[in-house]
């Protein structure tokens, strides 16, 4: 397996697993919160309700994302025309771009209280994931 297929993989993986917990969510359960307020306020750092309107486009976004960047690596559906999947991965690329710099500001205090469980799960796991991803999608784009 090549470089950029285990790249994909990562990437796709991470996506997937994302898009499962908020299906999970879509359930009403909380875990690993008490309840929805605690889960948006750990996640988000913001108020937002785990309702399927709100959850199930994000869940195809994350799951489209994920066939996207395996397209382009050409480990699935590779019949596509070349553009459409590199654009997509791009894309990818792009949000979780702006999502890893968002994190930074967040590290750095900018509107995100230090005591926080968002801030503590933005500067250990968020953030350094988004880093990762950034860095796995620009391999697979220019391979």
């Amino acid at each position: 397996m090549r470089i950029h297929e285990i790249a994909a993989l990562v990437v796709a993986a991470v996506l997937v697993l994302d898009a499962l917990l908020h299906v999970y969510w879509m359930t009403g359960r909380t875990w690993p919160a008490r309840d929805v307020s605690t889960l948006s306020r750990g996640l988000l750092n913001a108020d937002v309700p785990f309702t399927p309107r709100v959850l199930a486009p994000l869940v195809l976004a994350l799951a489209g994302a994920g066939a996207t960047v395996l397209a382009q690596a050409d480990v699935i559906l590779s019949g596509l025309p070349g553009w459409l999947p590199l654009a997509g991965t791009f894309v990818v690329a792009a949000g979780v771009g702006v999502r890893a710099l968002a994190g930074v500001a967040w590290a750095l205090g900018m509107g995100a209280e230090r005591g926080s469980t968002f801030y503590r799960l933005n500067l250990v796991l968020y953030t350094p994931l988004c880093l990762v991803l950034v860095a796995a999608t620009a391999v697979v784009a220019v391979n």
